[in-house]
């Protein structure tokens, strides 16, 4: 009986191995896309049935968010210009809390999605004289304006985490980690526990 108790077990906690990690991946997914859709659906307030109640189309807020961002990317691909580009970037330089977050959020979805990727070197940086070492992603190779000529950014992802640490370090201190960016970035987000 204890064997059995014990296989039981066993197949328990390998089940959980394989199905946790897909389901909290799917639940992300379906709760991001879930929250989107409702925020940016506007069917509820457009259409309503023939009592007057409200229609909620699933999917209509996804799809508006698609539509939107393919329309300002024709937009902004073939009829806006760089002086317009230069114009509104002043305009917004103007406003002062927008300016903030606006080229806060900017620079990090360029970081990641644009033409001049920033997470691209990734880097370890050996932190003091035991021997501990951590990974991040070079991010700035000139500090010279800020007065730190000698001295390189790097950016330290947290594990299990979207956010980050960014730490001004001696250039001698980095080397080049010889791994691609994504797979760096997969291993310090899964803090270490993904296969290489």
């Amino acid at each position: 009986m204890n064997k059995i108790i014990k296989s039981l077990f066993n197949y328990l906690v390998r089940g959980a191995l394989v199905i946790l990690p897909i389901a909290a991946a799917l639940f992300f997914i379906y709760w991001a896309v879930s929250k989107v859709d409702s925020a940016l659906n506007l069917s509820n307030v457009i259409w309503v049935d023939q009592t007057g109640k409200p229609v909620y189309i699933p999917g209509l807020g996804i799809l508006t968010v698609i539509v939107i961002l393919i329309v300002v990317g024709i937009i902004v691909t073939n009829f806006v210009t760089d002086p317009i580009k230069k114009w509104f970037g002043r305009w917004f330089k103007r406003l002062p809390v927008f300016n903030v977050i606006y080229t806060s959020f900017k620079d990090l979805t360029e970081a990641f999605v644009g033409d001049d990727k920033k997470f691209s070197e990734p880097v370890v940086v050996e932190v003091n004289e035991t021997g501990l070492k951590k990974i991040g992603f070079l991010t700035q190779k000139d500090l010279s304006k800020i007065g730190y000529p000698g001295d390189v950014a790097v950016y330290f992802p947290l594990s299990y985490s979207f956010a980050g640490q960014l730490c001004l370090v001696d250039s001698k201190k980095v080397k080049p980690l010889n791994m691609s960016a994504s797979d760096a970035m997969k291993f310090i987000i899964s803090g270490g526990v993904s296969h290489l």
